[in-house]
Formats: C-alpha cells, sequence, structure tokens
C-alpha cells in the first residue's frame, strides 16, 4: 500500500474535522444571484440530484412542491468557437431512492475525480461531451461540457446479480418479485445474489428527474425515446467501454460490477457520453480478494450469502431510512467509504481541496468564463 494514502482512521479524522467547520453552503443559485460571477448574473440554474447545470435557452424544471412543469430561457451561452455550453456544478448532495439525504463532505471532489479519469479512460469508446480546461484541476467541482441534445435513456449494464434496494434492479425482480424476464432478457434459474451473469447485460432504464423505470429496446423505440441505431451503438458502445473498464480494474484487484451511462447528439451529429461515467455513484466496484475468498466460502457451505465489499453508493443506501437524512456519523462512514475507494480505483492518494466550497465553486466558474465562454 503507497504510505501517502489515506488511511480509514485518517479519513475518520479529516472527515470528522471537515464536520466541524462546516457552514452553511450557497447553492448554486445564490452563486450567481450574488454577482460573484458577472458573466453569469441573471442566468436561472437546472438542478439536478447531484450536480446543477447552467445553459442557454428554455428548459424545464418539474417542480415537486406545485406537481407541474416550470419553464426557464436563460440567454444564449456558447463558447467562443460558438458551441453550445453546458456548465455543470457538482454538489455533495446524495440521493437514494429518489429521496435527497443530505451532503457528504468531500463526495463533490471525489467523484469528480473519479469521473474524470474514467472518461479520459473510455473517451475512444463511449466518446464525451467534455471540454479539458485550462486551469480546472481534475477534483474541481465545476465542469464545461458541451450542451447536448439529450438521449432520454440510460445505458445501465450489470456483469453481475447486486444485491441492492433499487425497485429497478435485477436482484428485486429476479429474487424479490420472482421474475424470470427483465429489459428483454430471459433470465436463467439458479442465479446467486451478488454471483455473476450468463453475459453484461444491457438494462437500459427511462432518464427522469423524478424516477427511473426499467424497460427495453422495444419500450424505447416504440415510445420515440431513440432509434433502433442509435440504442445499438450505445449499448455495443458501452459493453466495449466495460470490458475496457474491467481489465483496467482487474490489474488493481477490483471487480467492475455494473455501470449506467447517459447520453446525447453533439453539433456534429455524434453520439457522446454525458454526465458521470463509472463513478462510484454511477457504478458498483467490488474488492476482488474479498470476493473471491466470500465465493469459495459460500461453495463449501460456511455462508448462505456473498456480500463482498463494495465502493459505490449502494453502502450508502444501507443507511436510508424512510424519508430520513443521514447523521453526522453515518455522513463520516459513508465519507470514509468513498475517500477508500478512490484511492484504491486510482491507485493513488486522495489529496482535497480544503478551501471553503463558495470559493471553489466561484473559481472553477470564474476560469470557465475566461478559458470558455464567448
Amino acid at each position: 500500500m503507497n504510505p501517502d494514502m489515506m488511511t480509514e482512521d485518517a479519513a475518520h479524522g479529516a472527515v470528522a474535522a471537515y464536520i466541524g467547520k462546516e457552514s452553511t453552503i450557497s447553492s448554486t443559485q445564490d452563486i450567481l444571484n450574488s454577482g460573484a460571477v458577472p458573466r453569469l448574473s441573471g442566468y436561472m440554474v437546472r438542478p439536478g440530484k447531484v450536480s446543477d447545470s447552467i445553459m442557454g435557452g428554455k428548459f424545464t424544471i418539474f417542480e415537486k412542491d406545485t406537481g407541474k412543469d416550470c419553464v426557464y430561457e436563460n440567454p444564449p451561452l456558447n463558447t467562443k468557437d460558438g458551441v453550445p455550453l453546458r456548465i455543470m456544478v457538482r454538489t455533495e448532495r446524495i440521493s437514494t431512492h429518489d429521496i435527497n439525504r443530505g451532503v457528504i463532505p468531500y463526495k463533490d471532489q471525489i467523484l469528480a475525480e473519479n469521473h474524470n479519469f474514467m472518461r479520459r479512460l473510455l473517451q475512444s469508446a463511449i466518446g464525451t461531451s467534455q471540454f479539458d480546461v485550462p486551469g480546472l484541476a481534475d477534483n474541481s467541482v465545476v465542469i464545461a461540457a458541451e450542451n447536448l441534445k439529450t438521449i432520454p435513456v440510460e445505458n445501465v449494464l450489470r456483469g453481475y446479480m447486486a444485491k441492492s434496494s433499487t425497485s429497478t434492479s435485477l436482484y428485486q425482480a429476479y429474487v424479490v418479485r420472482g421474475e424470470r424476464t427483465f429489459a428483454g432478457h430471459k433470465l436463467p434459474e439458479g442465479l446467486v445474489t451478488n454471483g455473476p451473469l450468463p453475459y453484461v447485460m444491457d438494462t437500459p432504464s427511462t432518464k427522469s428527474d423524478d424516477h427511473d423505470a426499467t424497460i427495453d429496446m422495444a419500450y424505447l423505440v416504440k415510445n420515440n425515446l431513440c432509434t433502433p441505431e442509435q440504442y445499438v451503438q450505445i449499448r455495443n458502445a458501452g459493453i466495449f467501454a466495460f470490458g475496457m473498464v474491467s481489465q483496467y480494474l482487474k490489474e488493481r484487484g477490483i471487480i467492475a460490477v455494473d455501470t449506467k451511462t447517459e447520453h446525447g447528439i453533439n453539433r456534429k451529429g455524434e453520439i457522446v457520453s454525458q454526465d458521470e461515467i463509472w463513478t462510484m455513484d454511477s457504478s458498483r466496484f467490488w474488492l476482488a480478494n474479498d470476493y473471491q475468498d466470500q465465493l469459495e466460502r459460500f461453495q463449501r457451505g460456511e455462508i448462505k450469502e456473498i456480500n463482498p465489499k463494495s465502493y459505490s453508493k449502494e453502502f450508502a443506501r444501507g443507511f436510508s431510512e424512510g424519508d430520513k437524512g443521514y447523521t453526522d456519523e453515518q455522513r463520516i462512514q459513508i465519507a470514509i467509504r468513498y475517500i477508500v475507494g478512490i484511492q484504491h480505483l486510482l491507485s493513488k492518494p486522495f489529496n482535497p481541496d480544503t478551501r471553503q466550497r463558495d470559493e471553489r465553486v466561484i473559481s472553477g466558474l470564474e476560469t470557465v468564463v475566461r478559458e470558455l465562454v464567448a
């Protein structure tokens, strides 16, 4: 182990200290309204579950309080080359079961670094909408990308039947509800909880701000969510990328379990990935030696279920209770798992940017405006 890696005890101390100094965090909209970044004054923010977006043109937000769609319109926001721009601000928010559970210290920086590494690794397979901006570090919480025409489908790929409390999961369908057809796949008898699947399965999901639903290609085409050709490209590229990630992680003692990616069409008519790529929120990773040990014990009948150590949001889901947020101790435990996870995934120490979040966001927005915005 690299001696510079944070141990769990060191991570506990760092996260506890972070929480001890926590102050009120400004929303992305509050930052724009304050005039701290003059070029972006007057823009409305499109909030997401984890990332907020700033872009030009019309967009719709579903307001849960009123149950209605509200339409907003921003002034144009383009790069100096005329490319429509989408600026994303990653937050520390964590959502499980479509409920916001609060914020997790350092989560925004950890997932940004995770995503940036993976998008470079997989760019040849699934493309990217993101710009590499001079002055933005990989753990910057501000991301600049082309504003794509979104294909409203999540490309969900599964190599294992991971145990999950999410209603759209294969586990819930197969084990809890007893279904033997899932997203168009006929499932064999005898699949094991957290065991491997016969092949990497594509199990697409609708993309929604409210809630998602697992579907199949026939549904996508019938409802004009994408064409058959578009889906085949997304699926095949995603499966190829799955193999690339699996090989990379195998060399580091980690199993790639499942993932979901989102896609859109750029100004050249190309389908490319957008938003998160193979992060601990959008994917599951297991520690390989722990998995192998448990698999052997399971096969010998010593344990009833394989329960490998996981680096994913599923760890946080285990703390979820009703519509409650997380306690500070739960937030610490979740943050520690993210810190240890990113160090395993990238084989390098996690070095957090300890500036106040507002300062980091404003600095990132100023850099994007200076380097890219017309």
